[in-house]
C-alpha cells in the first residue's frame, strides 16, 4: 500500500533548473525519513540526498552538494529535490525512497 509517484522531470539544458516533486501515501509519511536515489552507470544507485523525519537535516552526494536541496513538506506528504546548474551527467532517473517503498522515478535529461 506504499506509493511513491515522482513528477517534474523533463529536459533542461546544462545549467538549467528543475524540481522534482514525491509524493506519499500508505505510510505516516511525517515518521520517515526520504531519500532521493539515481542509477550510476559502474556503480549501481547513488545515494543523491535524503532529509530527516522533521526536515532539520539533509545529506548530499559529493557531486551535488551545493547544487541540488531537498526539502519536505508533511502536510502535503511531499518531498522535493530542487536542482540548480544542471550538468549533462545529471541525467538519469531520479527515484524517490522512503518507508517501504520505492517509487518508479521521473526522468531528467540535461542535454544541450
Amino acid at each position: 500500500q506504499v506509493q511513491l509517484v515522482e513528477s517534474g522531470g523533463g529536459l533542461v539544458q546544462p545549467g538549467g533548473s528543475l524540481r522534482l516533486t514525491c509524493v506519499a501515501s500508505g505510510f505516516t509519511f511525517e515518521d520517515y525519513a526520504m531519500t532521493w536515489y539515481r542509477p550510476a552507470p559502474g556503480r549501481g544507485r547513488e545515494l543523491v540526498g535524503d532529509i530527516t523525519n522533521n526536515g532539520r537535516f539533509t545529506t548530499y552526494s559529493d557531486s551535488v552538494r551545493g547544487r541540488f536541496t531537498i526539502a519536505r513538506d508533511n502536510v502535503k506528504n511531499t518531498v522535493y529535490l530542487e536542482m540548480t546548474d544542471l550538468k549533462p551527467e545529471d541525467t538519469a532517473r531520479y527515484i524517490c525512497q522512503g518507508s517501504s517503498g520505492w517509487g518508479q522515478g521521473t526522468q531528467v535529461t540535461v542535454s544541450s
